[in-house]
């Protein structure tokens, strides 16, 4: 199997939402799913592991983590999905499909999927690609302006089609940013959809500590790039004495 989405803790869900937020424009897929298990206290349920993702571990609070984790609330009825590594271009797709097989299993009633779109002097406005017309009536019922023409890419942007082909109830909510890490923007797009989705959720954190959430993400980015190329020169030095 190329992906496979593994579970170690059960929970009892109902007809839950599933939010993913893997590595992109202005990095708020991550940095917005990030805070979001934080400060809903979301239990850490899973991982997600590929043969060819980074050989890599990260570690939170003295605790050795898969850098491609699931986590979820059986009260809130909400499971999330993100990643601390690009996803490989050439598993995106395996790596969609596997969401939506899991989001079936689940009987996840909407997948949503938060992204930003490089701009320059980003606008005030969320933008939104919907999967099928419900839930394009419902984005635009809660002030999202939805994309007619146009292009995305990466997970979310493979995800959404995929959503489409399958009438699996999807959305991408997306945000302007001119930034390579914009946890300003990742808050912003939060507070927009947090009623839609149906959470209390105060934002105030992320962008009093925006600066400190940056150099964060930036270092863990950094590190497992640095490390994962260490690993592939070990493996070249290697093969010169094979």
């Amino acid at each position: 199997m190329i992906i496979e989405i593994k579970e170690t803790k059960k929970l009892d869900f109902k007809k839950p939402v599933l939010i993913e937020g893997f590595p992109g424009v202005g990095m708020i897929g991550t940095i917005s799913t990030f805070y979001l298990v934080e400060k809903l206290g979301l239990e850490l349920i899973g991982e997600i592991v590929s043969s060819h993702f980074p050989p890599v571990t990260s570690i939170h609070n003295f605790k050795p983590l898969s850098p491609a984790r699931i986590y979820g609330s059986a009260d809130k009825d909400v499971i999330v999905l993100f990643s601390e590594f690009v996803i490989p271009a050439e598993i995106v797709y395996s790596l969609t499909n596997a969401i939506i097989d899991y989001a079936d299993s689940k009987k996840v009633r909407t997948i949503y999927s938060f992204a930003g779109i490089g701009v320059e002097n980003p606008p005030d406005t969320i933008y939104g690609i919907a999967s099928t017309d419900s839930i394009g009536e419902e984005l635009k019922k809660s002030g999202v302006s939805l994309i007619k023409e146009g292009a995305t890419q990466g997970v979310s942007g493979v995800l959404i089609s995929q959503c489409a082909l399958r009438n699996f109830p999807a959305a991408n909510l997306l945000i302007p940013t001119d930034k390579l890490l914009d946890p300003r923007s990742s808050a912003r797009l939060l507070d927009s959809v947090k009623k839609m989705l149906g959470f209390d959720l105060n934002t105030d954190d992320l962008v009093k500590e925006a600066d400190e959430v940056e150099k964060k993400i930036k270092g863990t980015f950094d590190k497992m790039k640095s490390m994962n190329q260490d690993y592939k020169n070990f493996q070249e030095q290697q093969a010169i004495y094979d």
